[in-house]
């Protein structure tokens, strides 16, 4: 198979040095806004060259989109809708409802609604590493609406690559993702921003430990990027907003009204997750 990646960055990059230790994979074709992106990937060996979309829709089997959610949705509006129906396209957005919203009905069956749930908190080609998605989930949302011929290269790609597939639809994606994935990052924003108002940089640097450390580190995410999932998940992540407020002020009240027993209690019932993680 040729795979095309639109945006060569963390996720893209990743991919195309993954794909290339597969044997399905005999060419990974690349593109990226970015003519700094483009080189770097070159030379790093991410891609086996650089193809804009319009070639990529002519010579690529799959085209997957590794770009910020916003674009992905201008893609497949502006440069994808006249994709020929042998072409599997693949976004690797983080929210779905608003993708699959968007996607011209000329090319639904050929498209594939994919979450690899798998990351860090660094950007751009250097990034990249060809182990990511090794072991990782990526949810496949509303496979019904696929058809089966795309589907099933879909699932071939991902399982050369060592991913995990789970089928869920578009709208338990976003509520899930929401309350596991998009809160953690409005929490580590939230903390980052409190953090830097409060305190002098010396203090930051001296007593940040590996606790701080670790709730602060995805608040390095690219704005670019999350601030888009944001938009496109804005209820259900107001919706765990909520929740999270509402838990952090059960604790604020036990601890103002000096019941250390409740405390306990709570966090007795919190450290339960060491049961599933």
């Amino acid at each position: 198979m040729k795979v095309g990646i639109v945006g060569l960055g963390l996720m893209g990059g990743s991919l195309g040095l993954a794909l290339q230790k597969t044997k399905i994979v005999s060419t990974v074709s690349g593109w990226d806004l970015s003519e700094a992106h483009k080189n770097e990937a070159l030379e790093l060996g991410l891609v086996h060259e650089i193809a804009d979309i319009s070639t990529m829709k002519q010579n690529c089997d799959i085209v997957v989109l590794a770009i910020p959610v916003e674009a992905i949705i201008a893609t497949l509006k502006n440069d994808l809708f006249d994709a020929p129906s042998n072409l599997t396209i693949i976004d690797f957005g983080s929210t779905k409802r608003a993708i699959l919203d968007a996607v011209p009905d000329s090319i639904r069956g050929n498209f594939v609604a994919a979450h690899p749930m798998a990351g860090t908190e660094y950007s751009g080609p250097k990034a990249a590493f060809s182990s990511l998605y090794d072991g990782a989930t990526v949810i496949f949302c509303d496979p019904e609406l696929t058809t089966d011929r795309h589907a099933m290269r879909a699932v071939e790609l991902f399982s050369h690559i060592g991913m995990k597939i789970v089928f869920m639809s578009a709208a338990e994606h976003d509520h899930h993702t929401a309350i596991i994935s998009h809160l953690p990052h409005a929490i580590s924003f939230s903390l980052a921003s409190g953090v830097l108002q409060q305190e002098e940089r010396r203090h930051i640097v001296a007593l940040g430990g590996p606790t701080f450390s670790g709730m602060i580190r995805v608040a390095k995410s690219s704005p670019v990027m999350w601030s888009d999932i944001f938009k496109q998940n804005e209820d259900e992540l107001i919706s765990a907003i909520d929740m999270f407020s509402d838990e952090l002020a059960r604790l604020k009240g036990l601890v103002a009204s000096k019941d250390w027993q409740g405390v306990g209690e709570f966090m007795r019932k919190a450290r339960k997750i060491r049961e599933i993680l």
